[in-house]
């Protein structure tokens, strides 16, 4: 492919407060199959990730361990890599947010605010803890919503119907570290004119960077009015502090985009790169995937910052929406909040990055884990229709046919020619995120080529015609290869299986235009396990006490 793009590709940074559950996971396996899609093709794509790990939680939690934050979220990103690894999400640098790499950039965009008339100073009344003697940051001080009231609720921002308010404005709030009802005081904090960018975020969200429901949801804010962005919060907290203060420190929701670039410039560092040509050029792609929960401080409040600092803009924001298990929202007390840990213990990582291609579209709509569903797809899909040739065909051929493939007949050409006609619908689906639709187009070709070998019944003919066989099976592995190729953003280590069993380069998607014929391959190895309902509820069962 000629013209190949520069992507830097991020996703949301995990809370250092907690494991990786499979909500999360929805987001990760999502973007890592776009990356992976994106290297396939040719293209040169980076993805880069970090834990953010500021913010009164942090320090609480630490606390409550009686351990510092920082050995916190040390023990939290070990864990946090080894999940992800287990899932095969293929970052080029995961990081964390607190380094100095970030300290830097958030201290510089802040400066260029303040330089150019965009931050001020304003006393304001807010919640405070008598009992932990402490202000209460939004992520501590819960309530019902002043917009839909839905209860337990934070104080910044709501998760029912996504509306953004101050804490004072909460209906019955209540301290999350103790429950006590907490009093006001007065405390002098630093905002962000948000307002003042009105026009220039309303002219950034008309671009393409958007899906339209998203556009049409900020309308609806740029109706209400932006308010202006509280950036800072009171000590004690775990942060940074604001340059020239004693005792404020940047709001964690100010530092933790900057980890995107942060964890970039980090990787720059290590590998020779130069950090402005990704994040002042105009050479690279900037693809940010989050979801819908942090809409907007990923569509007002971070292009501002760049706006005032002179960083690139996002080229796409691409948002997904939440998980449900068994038709219902992830919960602890159901039974239905599964962490990555968990599920590994049950079932191979593989199934899952599959199933949720199978569901997953370019909107924002839920995702729902049905476990039944999920045995049945991966049964009659992964193994039924894909491993299956590999293991009918493996055999055949490394026991009567000396591992050695053939050229391809007629009707072989034919059949090969119809699945690689597949190729650029597959191709625009994976790069409009509408894997599902991937999935569809490819299952019914993984059909063709089964029906293909059971008219033939090569175990059949081996034992009277082995070059007859032996045209049917490079045929079915041929048909094999291409399924496989179109599928290794989704099934990475499958896929790894099959190019070792077929002796071959790592696939790319030119090199799908070519037969495998009059070829070496090697010995069968099982590339997966069928899987049975009741393991798979395994992973509901596998709960800490």
């Amino acid at each position: 492919m000629s013209n190949k793009r520069k992507i830097l590709v991020t996703s949301a940074l995990p809370y250092a407060n907690g494991s990786i559950h499979l909500g999360h996971l929805v987001e990760y396996i999502q973007t890592d199959i776009w990356v992976r899609f994106q290297r396939l093709i040719g293209n040169e794509c980076y993805y880069m990730c970090a834990d953010d790990t500021h913010g009164t939680p942090i320090m609480i939690s630490a606390r409550k361990q009686n351990i510092s934050p920082e050995d916190l979220i040390k023990k939290m990103y070990d864990e946090h890599l080894r999940d992800f690894k287990a899932f095969r999400i293929s970052f080029d640098n995961y990081y964390s947010t607190n380094s100095e790499e970030n300290r830097e950039l958030a201290e510089y965009i802040y400066l260029q605010a303040k330089q150019k008339g965009a931050i001020y100073e304003k006393e304001i009344a807010q919640y405070y803890c008598e009992q932990d003697e402490m202000f209460l940051p939004d992520r501590m001080i819960k309530g019902t919503c002043p917009v839909c009231k839905a209860e337990d609720q934070y104080g910044d921002n709501c998760e029912a119907c996504s509306a953004t308010y101050d804490p004072t404005e909460l209906i019955n709030p209540f301290c999350a570290i103790c429950g006590k009802k907490p009093v006001i005081k007065k405390s002098i904090h630093y905002y962000f004119k948000l307002s003042d960018f009105t026009n220039e975020l309303k002219t950034w969200v008309g671009g393409d960077h958007l899906r339209s429901e998203i556009k049409n949801k900020l309308q609806e804010w740029f109706t209400q009015g932006i308010k202006d962005w509280d950036i800072s919060r009171d000590a004690p907290y775990f942060g940074f502090k604001i340059p020239g203060t004693d005792n404020k420190y940047f709001y964690v929701w100010l530092d933790a985009p900057v980890g995107y670039m942060a964890t970039t410039k980090n990787w720059c560092k290590a590998n020779s790169r130069n950090f402005d040509e990704i994040w002042r050029g105009k050479e690279f792609e900037i693809h940010h995937f989050i979801g819908k929960d942090i809409l907007y401080f990923h569509t007002l409040f971070w292009p501002a910052m760049l706006m005032v600092s002179g960083f690139s803009m996002p080229t796409k924001i691409n948002i997904h929406g939440f998980l449900t298990v068994n038709g219902e929202k992830m919960s602890k007390s159901r039974g239905t909040f599964i962490n990555a840990t968990d599920y590994l213990k049950c079932v191979d990582p593989e199934f899952l990055r599959y199933y949720y291609a199978a569901k997953l579209g370019a909107g924002v709509d839920d995702l729902d884990l049905n476990l039944s569903d999920f045995v049945f797809r991966i049964n009659s899909d992964v193994l039924g229709k894909v491993v299956n040739i590999a293991s009918r065909l493996g055999k055949i051929v490394n026991k009567k046919l000396n591992n050695t493939l053939s050229e391809i007949d007629e009707q072989g050409k034919s059949i090969l020619g119809e699945m690689r006609q597949a190729l650029p619908r597959v191709a625009q689906f994976y790069e409009t995120l509408d894997y599902n639709k991937a999935m569809r187009e490819i299952m019914p070709l993984a059909d063709i080529v089964n029906k293909y070998i059971n008219d033939t019944a090569p175990w059949e003919i081996v034992k009277t015609n082995e070059e007859k066989a032996r045209i049917v099976c490079t045929v079915g592995l041929n048909g094999l290869y291409l399924l496989i190729g179109m599928l290794k953003p989704v099934l990475p280590r499958i896929a790894e299986g099959v190019e070792k069993f077929l002796n071959i380069p790592a696939i790319t998607w030119d090199s799908l235009e070519k037969d495998i014929t009059q070829h070496k391959i090697n010995e069968y190895e099982r590339l997966a396990e069928r899987i049975e309902l009741k393991t798979v509820e395994g992973i509901l069962g596998v709960k800490e006490a």
